[in-house]
């Protein structure tokens, strides 16, 4: 890993996402790239007489960062701030190619969404169309994350998306827990089904070490939602990941407002990844 991408907005829930990547920074000897996104009208920004404003509010931005970036646990970490005008937070994703980055981590107070600029669905908006691993961030916390767990569909179409997070938490130093979720009604698989899929799922996978069917525990519950946070805590995870088929919804049963309500309620860090 070498880029992480923080979009701050001067909050504690930003400063929350920063502390952490701080922290994966300095373990992956990684950057860490800012951004704040001013969300300006275009004509502060495009006429001519009012350009002196646009300027103050460029400068007092600047101003602002670095206040925000000056922090102890930020030394001997290179940081890089950039300001944008956007107001659509799917353009974190241009960034993130723009700059190479390999994760974004951002902050959110839960159900109501990121606070001041990051409210309303922005969340999900940046899970859903960034093309990174995005990693949300609720509280304080020195992330000293051991025991990860990663929902997955285990068909096919998942393999690489399986391989990016599964990599990703062991570069940082975590134990992976695999599970399937089982629901009832349409949903349903017999045990045969699943055992199969996992079989054929796993015959795919190359190269990612030795991995048996009996590694993948089979959860059943009545929503994906709430199977993926009684195992979690069953397990006693630190940290949550799901796969996403970006704006069509999350993989198999992941569809729908589940990539949202996991994000937005989960007390846990989650990890999304883009299929």
């Amino acid at each position: 890993m070498k880029t992480i991408i923080v979009p701050v907005d001067f909050s504690t829930y930003s400063e929350n996402a920063l502390k952490v990547a701080a922290n994966i920074a300095k373990t992956q000897n990684a950057d860490i790239v800012t951004v704040h996104m001013m969300g300006m009208s275009d004509a502060v920004i495009t006429k001519e007489d009012n350009s002196m404003e646009g300027m103050f509010h460029l400068k007092l931005t600047q101003k602002r960062f670095e206040e925000f970036l000056d922090k102890e646990y930020l030394n001997d970490i290179t940081v890089h701030q950039t300001v944008k005008n956007y107001t659509v937070f799917s353009e974190l994703d241009t960034i993130a190619k723009e700059h190479n980055g390999d994760l974004i981590i951002m902050g959110s107070h839960g159900s109501s969404g990121l606070s001041e600029m990051f409210v309303g669905s922005n969340t999900e908006k940046v899970v859903r169309t960034a093309s990174v691993p995005v990693l949300v961030i609720k509280e304080d916390t020195n992330f000293e994350a051991k025991k990860a767990v990663f929902a997955c569909d285990y068909k096919l179409e998942s393999i690489d998306v399986f391989k990016k997070a599964t990599n990703l938490f062991k570069a940082l130093g975590m134990q992976v827990s695999l599970v399937f979720i089982n629901l009832p009604g349409e949903a349903y698989l017999c045990t045969a089904a699943i055992d199969q899929r996992i079989v054929d799922f796993l015959i795919h996978l190359d190269g990612q070490g030795k991995i048996l069917p009996e590694d993948i525990t089979i959860y059943s519950d009545y929503t994906v939602e709430k199977g993926v946070f009684n195992y979690a805590k069953k397990i006693k995870a630190d940290i949550i990941g799901i796969p996403t088929h970006g704006r069509r919804g999350l993989a198999h049963f992941f569809s729908g407002s589940i990539s949202e309500d996991i994000v937005n309620h989960s007390k846990l860090p989650v990890l999304t990844v883009k299929i």
